[in-house]
């Protein structure tokens, strides 16, 4: 083998490294966020009896309460027919209530019921919050290229059309 050849050949092999590398870390990193999200969910329903999107949801409304469903689905980034279930399930519940606005009437607000604030105060950070803030940590450009690479990793795998709903929500 040629001195060139032999650089071409190395420089392939060290290319296939760090592109499995890769893979594997971001196997490794979706293995985490997965893991974490199971652990939430079982000790979301046996420490306050609701599931995970719940408490979050609960969360955010302790966080900011009176919020619109769509408020609600900014804040959680999600869509708002996804929220609404999950409110729904909560209004249910009697974790939280749902009213006409007091300065515009057509506007629904959601806030927490005396059971909801007891719950929400109990918990701690969900993991829906710690991905979230660690997001808000990354500079724009790093979330630009996660997200651009999460829909093009989705898409590949052909899981693009799946829709997204809360996490571990029916």
């Amino acid at each position: 083998m040629t001195p060139v050849a032999a650089a071409i050949s190395g420089a392939e092999a060290a290319l296939g490294a760090t592109h499995s590398n890769d893979m594997g870390r971001i196997m490794d990193g979706l293995r985490r966020i997965v893991r974490q999200l199971r652990v939430a969910a079982h000790s979301s329903e046996t420490e306050f009896g609701v599931s995970a999107a719940q408490l979050f949801v609960l969360r955010q409304l302790l966080a900011h309460p009176r919020q619109s469903l769509g408020d609600l689905a900014e804040r959680t980034r999600t869509s708002p027919s996804s929220v609404s279930e999950v409110a729904a399930r909560l209004v249910g519940r009697n974790l939280i209530a749902r009213t006409a606005s007091a300065t515009d009437r057509r506007r629904a607000e959601l806030a927490l019921t005396v059971q909801g604030l007891a719950v929400a105060t109990r918990a701690p950070l969900t993991i829906q919050e710690r991905l979230l803030a660690g997001l808000e940590h990354l500079d724009d450009r790093q979330r630009r290229a996660l997200a651009a690479g999460m829909d093009a990793w989705l898409f590949s795998a052909g899981l693009a059309d799946v829709p997204p709903s809360m996490f571990f929500e029916p």
